[in-house]
């Protein structure tokens, strides 16, 4: 009763009786389950959002965030509703001012740590690199040098990661500008990348006040 397959998501989807030929109900389950991985298709992330109480009717915003889809589900064997919700969310940013370009960082024990960090605001092209007390700070203090504003780190969480190495990492951030907090959040398989991100959060709420 667990579908993984395009195909049989969808044809699951349209009419249960194509690939379930008794009612889960009959074995003692609840019912069937769309499984998401790399084989899975449209019709079921589409149709996981919705039960998630995520619409998107734009089927051009549901083809970027299946495009996202499929590159975690490279990354990870199973995609989660967490996940899901954090790629429904990162579509919501694509309007944001401030975006992380790309983020580079060296690091390791005995060495220090380096981040080159590069951003699009408004669509121009900023690069700035920076050493730190480990990579979350040298990433951050190298996008500092790009927004120079008197910008404090007041709360830094990073949720706990109990499934597996490759599962996502989710940060919450609150950081304080012109006597306001604002709250951010990131969230990516790499948690310096997740960091930088729920900075970038941030940056942007108090940009458009």
């Amino acid at each position: 009763f667990a579908h993984s397959s395009g195909i049989h998501q969808d044809g699951v989807l349209k009419n249960v009786s194509t690939y379930e030929i008794i009612d889960p109900k009959d074995v003692g389950l609840d019912s069937g389950s769309i499984v998401l991985t790399a084989r899975s298709g449209r019709a079921a992330l589409k149709y996981r959002l919705g039960v998630l109480g995520v619409k998107i009717d734009d089927e051009s915003k549901i083809d970027t965030i299946y495009q996202q889809f499929l590159k975690l589900a490279d990354r990870k064997k199973e995609v989660n509703d967490d996940d899901i919700l954090m790629l429904a969310g990162a579509d919501a940013k694509a309007s944001h001012a401030v975006k992380l370009d790309f983020l580079q960082v060296t690091t390791g024990m005995g060495v220090k740590s380096v981040a080159s960090i590069g951003l699009d605001i408004s669509g121009q092209k900023f690069e700035e690199a920076s050493t730190g007390n480990g990579p979350v700070d040298a990433a951050i203090k190298a996008l500092k040098k790009i927004i120079q504003k008197q910008m404090t780190l007041k709360e830094f969480t990073i949720q706990a990661i109990s499934k597996g190495s490759d599962d996502v990492g989710k940060v919450h951030m609150q950081v304080e500008y012109d006597g306001s907090v604002y709250y951010g959040f990131g969230a990516n398989t790499d948690i310096v990348t997740a960091s930088v991100e729920a900075y970038i959060d941030c940056i942007n709420k108090f940009r458009v006040k």
